[in-house]
């Protein structure tokens, strides 16, 4: 597999210290950015999909008329949750 550079990214001396005094034992700078990066690509991608699902939503329910009220829909997320929690032992 070939492999590719990220271009040079110049910073402030400040961010680049922040950085260095976050690293990990046996950690390099190249690999601790390298990881942010994947991290916010994912993150993106996340954030993406989610906007597309809420999209589709918001497009259904347009095209069905079914609406649920935001008050019973937090209160299903609520029941939801302190199932879950009980269940867990929280």
């Amino acid at each position: 597999m070939k492999t590719a550079t990220i271009p040079s990214l110049r910073v402030a001396p400040e961010l680049r210290r922040a950085a260095e005094s976050v690293l990990q034992k046996g950690e390099t700078l190249s690999s601790f950015v390298e990881l942010s990066l994947r991290a916010s690509i994912q993150q993106r991608r996340l954030q993406q999909e989610f906007i597309a699902r809420g999209l589709a939503s918001r497009d259904e329910a347009r095209k069905t008329g079914e609406y649920f009220a935001a008050d019973d829909v937090l209160r299903e997320l609520d029941n939801m949750l302190s199932q879950e929690e009980a269940q867990a032992g929280v």
